[in-house]
């Protein structure tokens, strides 16, 4: 029994979940996978009449939901026999509830926030199994009809009878078959689930770190003696360096794995909105804000919170956090009430929070809070042996999204790329390399960009000494000026940087940078 592409794509899903965002996400995502007939409610009470009316063949629920949760929806369902085969695939937040979904007739899993990559293969997999399922269904009603046909003419001529006995054979060896396939199916999405519970576990094992460098592996041996902790721990080195991979790393070899990892960008965040942003607020809390929201630090309760470039957040609210450091415990904005949550903190910075510090930019007391267990990545100048390996990477990695097929990288263009001294660190060369995937013809890797290899050992020694802010204003500063102060499309400067627009514009409000 063989399903065509065209079944599943036109299979029927319905998806039910209060809050709009993930219905839109799922929307587009189940579009962009090319199923056809997708349907969605924020209404948990209409699930069970939408069912008995179009008969679903997947249901994609949400089980925290304010008024009717999922497991009173599974609950109607059942009672309303509208289907033996309970089509339901859960989603929420609580890994713990998973046993109970599934007591409760769920048929799988997902777990928020959830991989997009592992959505769509649990949908289709369950698509398989059901449409299967529909089939055999089928089969049972065209053999219970033949059988019946067969009595009427058995009772009128027995002469039938040596040929219904054939035909009966038949149909039981296809529903054997049937039986069969399913069982094949259903030992499979047990393997390839323990599949990808191993891609998950192997995805941030340091391989999304790349090198081999000696410098590399004593980062790689302080993440593994901090990891199981829950020290906080102060992530330092230049833009591009790669602090938030192993942000990512220390989290999913912590205890807290688990547990989710919320991440916070202090440059990104408007400063109006950074304290709402991190603590919540309440509805009425200032001018516009209609609706409660809920704070990071409130996401992250139980497992960790990543501060990237905390040396941006304001002077005003270091003190509150702070205190969530030291006591675990804050208000939302427009509450009296104090919040306890249990997170640990792995803050960022590309500044000197020593010298932030002394220049009173900086709170002393919060800077001994996060210096618990620092770890500096090195720039990716100090660790060119580890570039070769880069660049295979990246071109393996833009080969596949530009389908491209760059299989030879010349050892001249290696050489030049070693030379260079990459003030934008790994970040950079990822965006040179994918220009160069781009562009390249054939089969070997063509780097068009023109590189000033001319900084001598010794001028490099005293770059290292020049403080990391104004490199990083040197470095933005000269890219402005490269692209004619254009900011963003493919020749803008965000693109060369590796920076999203919006982040230039505050980089830029930062240092004082404006178009001369």
């Amino acid at each position: 029994m063989i399903l065509t592409e065209s079944e599943l794509h036109n299979s029927s899903i319905l998806i039910v979940d209060d809050q709009e965002p993930n219905v839109i996400l799922l929307e587009q995502m189940l579009c962009d996978a090319g199923y056809t007939s997708i349907s969605s409610t924020i209404n948990p009470k209409e699930v069970c009449a939408l069912h008995l009316k179009n008969n679903y063949d997947l249901i994609l629920l949400d089980l925290q939901m304010p008024g009717m949760d999922g497991f009173q929806v599974m609950e109607r369902l059942k009672a309303d026999n509208v289907d033996s085969y309970l089509p339901v695939l859960v989603i929420t937040a609580q890994p713990e509830l998973k046993l109970r979904a599934l007591q409760a007739g769920a048929k799988d899993f997902v777990a928020k926030p959830f991989d997009l990559v592992e959505v769509k293969m649990r949908i289709r997999n369950m698509l398989e199994v059901r449409l299967l399922y529909k089939k055999l269904e089928g089969h049972k009603t065209i053999l219970e009809e033949k059988v019946r046909e067969r009595t009427e003419e058995l009772q009128k001529a027995n002469i039938q009878l040596t040929l219904e006995v054939s035909e009966r054979k038949k149909v039981e060896g296809s529903l054997q078959s049937t039986y069969a396939e399913i069982k094949v199916l259903k030992d499979r999405l047990q393997a390839e689930n323990i599949y990808l519970q191993q891609e998950v576990d192997q995805h941030y094992n340091f391989g999304e770190i790349i090198g081999q460098s000696t410098i590399l592996s004593c980062v790689f041996s302080q993440v593994e003696q901090v990891a199981p902790m829950n020290a906080t721990v102060l992530l330092l080195g230049e833009t591009g360096t790669g602090k938030g991979v192993v942000a990512r790393a220390i989290h999913s070899k912590s205890t807290r794995k688990n547990r989710p990892l919320i991440t916070v960008n202090c440059t990104t965040l408007p400063a109006t909105l950074v304290e709402s942003e991190l603590f919540g607020r309440e509805r009425g809390a200032f001018t516009g804000s209609d609706a409660r929201q809920i704070g990071r630090f409130e996401l992250a309760d139980g497992g960790t919170i990543f501060l990237d470039e905390i040396g941006e957040m304001p002077l005003e609210l270091q003190c509150k956090l702070l205190r969530v450091i030291q006591d675990g415990e804050f208000e939302r904005l427009g509450s009296p009430r104090t919040i306890k949550t249990d997170v640990r903190i792995i803050a960022a910075t590309n500044r000197n929070l020593a010298e932030e510090v002394k220049n009173g930019t900086f709170r002393e007391d919060l800077f001994y809070r996060l210096n618990v267990f620092p770890i500096t990545m090195p720039p990716l100048r100090q660790r060119k042996e580890d570039i070769p390996l880069l660049v295979n990477h990246f071109v393996n990695k833009f080969n596949h999204k530009i389908g491209k097929k760059i299989v030879t990288v010349s050892k001249d263009t290696l050489n030049v790329l070693q030379e260079y001294f990459w003030p934008g660190n790994v970040r950079e060369l990822e965006s040179v390399v994918e220009r160069a995937v781009i562009i390249s013809k054939g089969s070997a890797l063509q780097v068009l960009d023109r590189f000033d290899t001319s900084v001598k050992p010794e001028d490099a020694s005293g770059l290292e000494i020049k403080a990391l802010v104004e490199l990083e204003h040197d470095h933005v500063l000269q890219v402005l000026q490269k692209t004619g102060w254009r900011i963003e499309g493919k020749s803008g400067a965000a693109i060369l940087l590796g920076l999203n627009p919006s982040t230039l514009r505050a980089r830029m409000r930062k240092y004082g940078i404006s178009r001369q």
